[in-house]
């Protein structure tokens, strides 16, 4: 690990999929160098992450072999490493032990599973190998089958009881606490009521003692609450959830639009510590 994430301000982890089918930048970057350009872009904002993704997890969607998300991932990585600050920090986006290897490999310094570890037996053990960060996310269902109709008793205490019984488990594959990172999965096998429930309690996410990341980003939550159906119209939402999510102690943001949640979150945390 050549560098140490500084938790004492918030972090911004800037979104970059190389997919041709995600829900808000599918397609986006056909090329290596456009998706080197647009991470070096969300640096120069304030990115201290960037998550690179090579599957689309939207909703209905279908997965992809380790061997696809390894061929549309691994030049870029191997691009950016060359030419980032050395305080910058590559996540990739997966659930494959296979691909999350090949990335290692490439010097990736953090694991972002959205099955929370349930999907690859192996991931864990080979994240404590390499002393990664790891980021557990909540996930009811997988992402083809999660939108169809979730239910929950207590959507906020059933994300909880899973987060914790994952980090548990990642510390007992020997993954330092330290280098755990908790996400409720805003979007993931929730709906609209669950998700605001989540988001009026993540101060409980923030108080189960590790670090936290939040990722509202462009989601579909701010359609249903204001009507705005594509995407990039979704960007002020976005920021009012990250201020949110200030007030509440979450630690990383996972975004598309950087520069406009740098500034929600920077206001947030000159109101919170004045």
């Amino acid at each position: 690990m050549s560098y140490k994430l500084d938790f004492t301000k918030p972090i911004l982890m800037g979104i970059l999929n190389v997919t041709p089918d995600s829900f808000s930048d599918g397609g986006a970057y056909p090329s290596t160098k456009s998706a080197v350009d647009k991470a070096m872009i969300m640096i120069e904002q304030g990115a201290s992450i960037i998550d690179i993704g090579g599957e689309s997890t939207r909703p209905g969607s279908e997965r992809v072999s380790a061997l696809e998300q390894k061929r549309r991932i691994i030049d870029v990585i191997s691009q950016l490493k060359s030419k980032m600050p050395e305080n910058i920090i590559i996540s990739v986006d997966t659930t494959s032990s296979e691909v999350a290897e090949a990335a290692i490999n490439l010097g990736v310094e953090m694991i972002n599973d959205i099955s929370g570890g349930k999907d690859d037996n192996r991931m864990m053990s080979l994240v404590a190998k390499h002393n990664l960060y790891y980021c557990i996310m909540h996930m009811q269902g997988s992402p083809k089958t999660m939108q169809n109709d979730p239910k929950y008793t207590n959507v906020v205490s059933e994300v909880i009881e899973f987060l914790s019984l994952q980090a548990k488990r990642a510390t007992d594959f020997g993954i330092m606490r330290d280098k755990i990172i908790l996400d409720p999965g805003i979007g993931f096998g929730k709906k609209t009521e669950h998700n605001l429930d989540i988001l009026k309690n993540l101060d409980k996410i923030s108080n189960l003692g590790y670090y936290t990341l939040l990722g509202t980003s462009r989601k579909k939550i701010f359609s249903e609450v204001s009507s705005k159906n594509n995407p990039e119209d979704r960007i002020s939402g976005t920021c009012a959830t990250s201020a949110l999510g200030v007030m509440s102690g979450i630690n990383i943001y996972r975004v598309h639009d950087v520069w406009q949640n740098r500034q929600a979150i920077d206001i947030a945390c000159a109101i919170k510590n004045s």
